[in-house]
């Protein structure tokens, strides 16, 4: 949605397709870093933005074993918005495809599947579009260049014959939701203890649930039934325990597969991954729509005007991976190592409930705050709109 808003501002013919009637899908990210907020503000969209609903968190705290913990302090950040949004992705689509509508050479189609890549039947090597289903049945879409933006279960993937690394994640996250009470604690970055960690979304009136268990022990936990996963859960967060009976139906928990992966090329002639098309990454730390996003505005600075006149070639293309691969590299990276040995679903043996070194340096040492409130709100390499504007 965002490469589509800002091609479309740039003059550039765009259709978006979308697979659903509508964006509202539980469970998905909904954090807005300081890096995105800084490109509504380079866009003139930032004091509209924020009237949207939402929650701002200007300090990111976590309670380990039962001890809060500060962990990053958003305030001496660079940007003009000193801390996270926290807004129903639905409504940042909306948002944006609200703006986005604006451009006459910008269009959205919903309820549109795509299943097919087309390619050009004189270089079987190079796309020309792609095929979608429609209310109105099979539908044909052609044009100079596809974007695939269509996450890590990707039909780019498959029907462009991509090849993908794999890092090897010893985690899931069940997915539900809790009722909220006035007296519960502020919004914070989880509950850790003994290798588990447990976060709440504060979605206004409920919880949105994100529990790391084991990768694939989903159906172990089932069979040890909801007492056990109830307890599970107070263990981490003991003011939950008046409403944890509310998990009474397995339907009610989603389970989030946690990949981390990337593409050894991004590209083909013809088409382009960006986001978790490219590279799924860990919901840990909430990067993966910010990246998504860095990796948007990338594609728009590097490739807008060139659209504008025609095709692309293929190491124009290649130009976005060079520009964002190394951001992304990093963060995986950091999130393979905190799954490996930090976060890894499985209760520790150790019984001790003091507080780790980790966090008593961040309370020894406020400064230290700045490292994660950096890394997380902004992250390497972040983007800013170069991208031209139309005249039209």
């Amino acid at each position: 949605m965002m490469t589509g808003f800002l091609l479309a501002r740039a003059g550039v013919e765009v259709v978006v397709l979308e697979k659903h009637a509508d964006f509202n899908r539980d469970f998905r990210g909904d954090t807005i870093h300081p890096s995105t907020l800084e490109l509504m503000h380079e866009l003139g969209l930032l004091e509209e933005f924020l009237q949207v609903p939402h929650q701002e968190l200007h300090e990111l705290r976590a309670v380990m074993n039962g001890h809060p913990v500060p962990m990053a302090d958003f305030s001496h950040l660079p940007t003009h918005c000193k801390f996270i949004a926290f807004m129903p992705q639905w409504d940042f689509l909306n948002f944006l495809a609200s703006h986005a509508k604006k451009f006459p050479t910008f269009t959205l189609r919903m309820d549109h599947e795509v299943t097919e890549l087309i390619f050009d039947a004189a270089d079987s090597a190079r796309v020309i579009g792609v095929r979608a289903k429609t209310p109105d049945g099979e539908r044909t879409f052609l044009g100079d260049l596809v974007i695939g933006a269509d996450g890590r279960h990707a039909v780019t993937h498959t029907r462009g014959h991509f090849q993908i690394r794999e890092f090897g994640v010893p985690i899931d996250v069940l997915w539900t939701r809790l009722s909220k009470r006035e007296t519960d604690p502020k919004q914070s970055l989880g509950f850790f203890r003994g290798g588990r960690l447990l976060v709440l979304l504060d979605r206004g009136d409920y919880f949105q649930v994100g529990f790391v268990i084991p990768k694939g022990a989903f159906e172990e936990i089932k069979q040890r039934g909801f007492p056990n996963f109830h307890a599970d859960i107070v263990a981490m967060a003991p003011f939950l325990n008046d409403r944890v009976s509310e998990l009474d139906d397995w339907s009610k928990t989603k389970l989030l597969t946690v990949q981390i992966n990337r593409l050894k090329r991004w590209a083909h002639n013809g088409l382009l991954c960006i986001g978790d098309s490219a590279h799924a990454m860990s919901p840990a730390g909430g990067v993966g729509i910010n990246l998504a996003l860095q990796d948007a505005v990338a594609t728009a600075n590097l490739l807008a005007q060139k659209l504008r006149e025609g095709p692309v070639s293929l190491a124009d293309l290649h130009l976005v991976q060079k520009r964002r691969e190394w951001p992304v590299r990093l963060i995986q990276t950091m999130q393979v190592f905190i799954h490996r040995r930090v976060v890894s679903g499985r209760p520790s043996s150790s019984a001790d409930d003091s507080l780790p070194l980790i966090g008593r340096l961040f309370r020894w040492f406020p400064l230290l705050r700045r490292l994660p409130a950096r890394f997380i709100g902004i992250g390497p390499r972040p983007e800013h709109i170069r991208s031209p504007v139309s005249d039209s």
